[in-house]
Order: structure tokens, then C-alpha cells, then sequence
């Protein structure tokens, strides 16, 4: 099964990570892609750098970035390969141990005949 992590950080937006914690990071990284749990992670640049794109009445709205609520801004994203949502749950409590407080949403991909069974 795959998921889809997204994560979002209680950290002021921009807030760098410091060398101890990219050295970590890299390392559970490395690891998660060697055993195959980690399939695609990234983070992502300040909302400022960014838009949201909504649709109402079958009218665009677009929004420049910076975005007001930040503490709801998706800081990145990985995309996991595990055999259940508690295996996602450990492999995600492993990422925050590292990457501070925040949390993560995690979604099951919907793959195959199991879409229109969950719907």
C-alpha cells in the first residue's frame, strides 16, 4: 500500500533546519529508500513563493502567496510504500523524532479495485 505523508511544521514558515538536523534527515532518508518504504519526499518553499487555486461558482480564484494560516502550510511530503496504516504511523513517528513538533497527514492511495470499495 501507498501513502501519501504530508507534513506540516509548527516551526516558523522559512525556519532552516540546522546541520545536525540535515545530517539526520539525510541519514533516515537513505535509509527509508534503501529498504524501499520511501518512494518520493520533499519539502517545499515558503507559501510567499506559491498560490492557491480555487474554483466557486464555476469561477477561478487565485490566491498569491504569503498565506495567513500558517499553521496549516505543508511544510513537505513523502510518499511511503508500507504494508498498513500502522507501519505508515511508525515510519512517520520516526520523521517527526527528527524533524521537531508538527505533524503529519497520511492518506492511503487509492489503487486499483480498492478505489470504489472505500468511496
Amino acid at each position: 500500500m501507498r501513502f501519501l505523508c504530508i507534513y506540516k511544521s509548527s516551526k516558523p514558515e522559512g525556519t532552516p533546519p540546522s546541520p545536525h538536523e540535515i545530517e539526520q534527515m539525510g541519514k533516515l532518508v537513505e535509509d527509508q529508500k534503501k529498504s524501499g518504504v520511501l518512494l518520493a519526499t520533499e519539502g517545499c518553499l515558503p507559501s510567499d513563493k506559491g498560490a492557491r487555486v480555487r474554483m466557486k461558482s464555476g469561477k477561478f480564484i487565485v490566491t498569491d502567496g504569503p498565506f495567513a494560516e500558517s499553521k496549516e502550510l505543508i511544510a513537505g511530503f513523502a510518499l511511503l510504500e508500507a504494508k498498513s496504516k500502522e507501519e505508515a504511523i511508525e515510519h512517520n513517528k520516526r520523521f517527526l523524532k527528527l524533524a521537531g513538533d508538527g505533524e503529519t497527514e497520511i492518506r492511503q492511495i487509492c489503487e486499483g479495485s480498492e478505489c470504489a470499495a472505500a468511496r
